[in-house]
């Protein structure tokens, strides 16, 4: 077991002065997951930056404190108004920067598996602490024996989405190598009529917003809850994803226009194995959510650099005995028919539908704050992120670029993300967490369709 020692923390606030007030959130920013997600990085300074120990947290420090100038809305809190909704009050109190120090070597973490090691040396946010007392950006700076170094940082989701997280994490890194800011950020919300009363009532009617099935002869999702997770990390070579895009398409109908892409492909398949392992009747409803970034969908397209949360979930739903003995186009098709229905008027129906609702709170996910009362896309459904097109990877602050960068531990059955490789050679990577009873079958489902592929 890894053993870190906290040595410090730190408040960072912007280094000169920013804007003092009330900032409104969007619907998106308030719906779905609204507490902190972690993403870390790992590196191996070279010998130069180890022996000025202390330069590679006074850079960090600097550098952030700079940076938060045009990010201003990470070093607020939130606040708690009517309905469940929540504000930005900026107030420049900063960001938490922890600096912590282990006896173990980067070696000791294999190929950076999630594994409970992971967790110490990633922020805790302490949520029995009130919202409006909360960071909502926590860095933690951990140094090991053999001189690497591992960067995590946990940002609210309530303020930034994938895009805009990484946005900031690139742009403080390029200030820390001496480098001006890249693309400023755009942070008037009032482009999605942050803050703004309903105005028409829905045009569409959005099942993503009702709570996904449940297992048959369940009346809740209690039980499901309780059970243990694990999460794995499921390599896929170029030759792998190709083999099962191949798959995917020798059963697609030829009016089904283009070619199903990666996502469409991987998350059919991770939809179908989970499943077989899951051990569904045939019958059995599920469902799989998708994410969809809107800043391109919309006309006109959101503004560059546009900062908040501008994803927005959808459903594709189907029954596990159709999912599994029908061809992996199958699975592609009903995933694309959700994708597609994302068009602008959609986004602006389901902003209407939501602030139409009286309360959000049945549409967030509070499951860190002890409220079980949200969403659950546990068995018998899934959620699957794509970031193959955020740009993850190549964070250089000064000290050469990551050798390994991927999300923090998380614990929810059903929650996975496809990640691109590292290396640029076309492999994916799918991050999976599932139940404990489930995961072995999982694995064996996941490369036993394209082992029998490569066969026929």
């Amino acid at each position: 077991m890894v053993v870190v020692s906290l040595k410090a923390s730190y408040t960072v606030k912007p280094s000169e002065p920013t804007f003092d007030g009330r900032l409104s959130l969007s619907e998106w920013d308030q719906i779905g997951t609204i507490t902190h997600v972690p993403t870390i990085y790992f590196y191996r300074p070279s010998q130069d930056w180890i022996m000025r120990d202390g330069d590679i947290l006074a850079t960090l420090r600097d550098s952030l404190s700079r940076v938060l100038v045009h990010f201003y809305p990470l070093a607020g809190r939130l606040c708690w108004i009517q309905g469940s909704r929540l504000e930005l009050e900026c107030n420049a109190m900063g960001v938490q920067l922890i600096e912590a120090e282990s006896q173990a070597t980067l070696d000791d973490f294999g190929d950076f598996a999630p594994s409970p090691d992971l967790e110490h040396l990633v922020p805790c946010v302490n949520y029995n602490s009130p919202i409006h007392e909360l960071p909502l950006m926590l860095v933690q700076l951990t140094k090991f024996s053999c001189g690497g170094i591992s960067l995590s940082t946990s940002i609210s989701h309530a303020v930034a989405d994938g895009q805009s997280a990484l946005h900031f994490i690139d742009e403080w890194a390029r200030l820390a190598r001496g480098e001006p800011l890249g693309t400023p950020p755009f942070l008037d919300r009032k482009v999605l009529r942050a803050g703004d009363s309903p105005i028409a009532p829905p045009c569409f009617n959005h099942a993503e917003f009702s709570h996904p099935p449940l297992l048959m002869g369940a009346s809740s999702t209690v039980e499901e809850r309780k059970k243990g997770t694990t999460v794995s990390l499921l390599k896929l070579t170029k030759t792998q994803v190709e083999r099962l895009k191949k798959m995917a398409n020798d059963s697609r109908p030829t009016e089904c226009g283009r070619p199903y892409s990666r996502y469409e492909t991987i998350a059919a398949h991770i939809w179908r194995c989970a499943c077989n392992a899951r051990g569904h009747k045939p019958e059995q409803p599920t469902a799989i959510g998708i994410c969809i970034d809107s800043r391109s969908r919309m006309r006109p397209p959101l503004p560059q650099g546009y900062f908040g949360n501008a994803t927005l979930d959808v459903i594709a739903t189907g029954r596990s005995g159709e999912l599994v003995s029908k061809p992996l186009g199958y699975a592609s098709s009903r995933i694309r028919a959700a994708i597609e229905k994302v068009t602008d008027e959609y986004v602006w129906s389901a902003i209407d539908f939501l602030k139409n609702q009286p309360d959000l709170s049945q549409f967030q996910d509070l499951h860190a704050l002890g409220n079980d009362e949200g969403p659950f896309y546990g068995n018998p459904n899934l959620g699957v992120i794509s970031w193959l097109t955020l740009p993850m990877y190549g964070i250089d602050f000064g000290w050469g670029k990551e050798v390994y960068m991927g999300p923090g531990p998380h614990d929810f059955d059903g929650d996975s993300l496809i990640l691109p490789g590292h290396d640029g050679d076309g492999s994916l990577v799918v991050a999976l967490c599932l139940q404990v009873a489930h995961m072995d079958a999982f694995k064996n489902f996941f490369y036993e369709a394209m082992a029998e592929s490569s066969i026929n």
